[in-house]
């Protein structure tokens, strides 16, 4: 059994699957490990391409597009490992780097949750990690997005250095996220209420209660091509987030439900069914 499984859930991932791939192997993990792609119903031919071109990578085809938390759900129960690392299709994500998240969870027995410090392909640093999300925080954390993203001078230096220095955070990012089985057992694994986006931040929340540590690692460094995974389906992907962000209000801040509905309303980005 190997220790680590890797699961990289794709959606039309053609393009990007074997940049993702051969990062994992040039060089491999020291840590002796398994990759499982789960693929969401891709038209572009995805799973047949891996199975092709990728000896030794488990594919699964969900049969349907279940999302990016049932996805994953479906992968970690076709695995067994002690530690799950949960990676988006477009990043590079090299062995090295998962030797490192590893090797930090080792280390901090308290801890549940690891992530690394995400860079775009430039080296500019994402803010892959915050505060749990409430108005004020989510305030904040999309204002300094914005800025680093933008290139403004003392919003993207702000990011730089938070990005520099390891620390306990409410949440990392899905888009490479490692795990103790344990803890993503007794969590109930992702909740599948949650198609995309904040499906992260809410498994987090779940670890934190049960009085484990999430960590942000920034000696462990990946490249995030952020953007490449829904450049073509812009529009869904708006209506996914909005679904989402709804879904996480009704769990975790039931009374801002109206006010936010309200707002999205008003600027015309209520969601369909909701």
């Amino acid at each position: 059994m190997p220790r680590l499984s890797i699961i990289i859930v794709t959606y039309n991932s053609r393009t990007e699957i074997d940049e993702t791939l051969r990062a994992l192997r040039h060089p491999r993990p020291r840590t002796d490990h398994e990759i499982l792609v789960v693929d969401n119903a891709s038209a572009d031919g995805t799973s047949s391409h891996v199975r092709t071109a990728w000896a030794g990578v488990r594919v699964i085809d969900s049969g349907a597009n279940l999302g990016f938390a049932a996805a994953n759900n479906l992968g970690i129960r076709q695995t067994s490992s002690e530690l799950v690392l949960l990676l988006n299709p477009d990043t590079r994500a090299t062995g090295i780097a998962v030797d490192q998240l590893v090797a930090g969870l080792d280390t901090r027995p308290d801890a549940a949750v690891i992530g690394p410090r995400i860079v775009d392909a430039r080296g500019h640093a994402e803010l892959s990690f915050g505060s749990m999300i409430s108005p004020l925080a989510e305030l904040k954390q999309k204002m300094l997005v914005a800025g680093s993203m933008r290139r403004l001078p003392v919003l993207s230096t702000i990011v730089d250095w938070r990005t520099r220095h390891t620390r306990e955070v409410d949440w990392v990012s899905g888009a490479c996220l490692m795990i103790r089985r344990a803890d993503l057992d007794a969590a109930g694994l992702l909740d599948e209420r949650f198609f995309m986006y904040t499906e992260d931040v809410d498994l987090c929340a779940a670890v934190r209660a049960r009085g484990s540590s999430v960590v942000f690692l920034a000696d462990a460094q990946i490249e995030h091509l952020r953007g490449r995974s829904v450049s073509t389906a812009r529009r869904p992907t708006a209506i996914a987030y909005r679904r989402s962000q709804l879904a996480f209000y009704e769990k975790h801040h039931p009374r801002w439900v109206p006010i936010l509905r309200a707002y999205l309303k008003i600027r015309g980005r209520l969601p369909d069914n909701r």
